[in-house]
């Protein structure tokens, strides 16, 4: 190890301390001195986007770990947000029952990772319930004929959340991004709720497309195009509708981008059905949930 990789280790180790101490001395008044862990997370992740050493960007990425997993579980993280932390993807619940803690780790000699800590609001006020997950970067298409767990999460951004009940399962409907592939992004309709034992699962089979039902909604474009995934209202999701750039690229979906139409999903009989060429003017209830969609790549 060099001096300079050795400074730097220091130099992220004592900033890591710092804040974490800060959070300590936070929850035990109760309060968070976000101005001070907010600029501590500020600049590891500023420092992630000039370093280019792999273990070093390792390093500080765990220190950001360390803060935001000890923040995740203070009194006061459910109702604080981080203010000027551009990579740190915080989503509120409109019920106020989850909150959703999200970036990712680029990386260049081995795949880069999501990480994510879900906030559940507890009840007669015992401590909230945190549940923190880890994925790896992957080049192949996320299922959507199977439900996932903790511990084999497939790993994706999540920018909006909307608490739905589904065939009697209170539920939270999550729209996500993920950029496991280099030549194809990806977003995700999903859907999360708990079991009887606080087990989190992703996925219900409810949305109906060609006459097939599924436990999530995936589209794939072009990683150079741009496409809008949002919620059109409490009942629905509407999206920009994908073509290929040209009838020869069709199923190739490098080479799909979005078209000017829209499409969505709208829940009916507790199944999320598929319309294609919507008007979305009369559905504009939009929710505020703005998209943090991870590292510039």
């Amino acid at each position: 190890m060099t001096l300079i990789n050795k400074t730097i280790m220091l130099r992220n180790t004592l900033i890591c301390l710092s804040a974490c101490a800060i959070l300590s001395v936070a929850e035990a008044k109760g309060q968070t001195d976000s101005g001070s862990v907010s600029a501590t997370l500020g600049r590891l992740f500023d420092r992630l986007l000039v370093v280019s050493d792999d273990s070093v960007r390792i390093r500080i990425n765990d220190s950001i770990k360390v803060i935001v997993g000890n923040y995740a579980r203070t009194d006061t993280a459910f109702n604080h947000r981080f203010d000027n932390v551009k990579f740190l993807g915080q989503v509120t619940s409109p019920d106020s029952v989850i909150k959703l803690l999200t970036w990712n780790l680029n990386l260049r000699n081995s795949p880069g990772r999501y990480y994510l800590y879900i906030i559940r609001r507890s009840r007669d006020r015992h401590p909230d319930n945190v549940y923190e997950m880890t994925s790896e970067y992957k080049s192949a298409m996320i299922s959507s004929d199977t439900v996932y767990y903790a511990e084999n999460w497939y790993g994706a951004l999540y920018y909006g959340i909307m608490p739905q009940v589904i065939n009697g399962v209170k539920c939270w409907i999550l729209l996500g991004i993920d950029y496991g592939n280099p030549d194809i992004t990806r977003k995700i309709i999903e859907t999360l709720y708990f079991d009887r034992n606080e087990k989190i699962i992703f996925g219900i089979k409810s949305f109906t497309a060609e006459e097939s039902v599924k436990y999530r909604a995936l589209f794939e474009y072009s990683s150079e195009a741009t496409m809008t995934l949002r919620f059109g209202g409490d009942d629905s999701v509407i999206f920009d509708h994908l073509v290929p750039f040209s009838p020869e690229l069709e199923n190739q979906k490098r080479y799909y981008g979005p078209h000017y139409t829209n499409d969505a999903y709208f829940l009916e009989n507790d199944r999320w059905v598929l319309k294609i060429n919507v008007d979305a003017r009369n559905r504009e209830k939009i929710k505020t949930n703005i998209p943090v969609e991870g590292e510039a790549r």
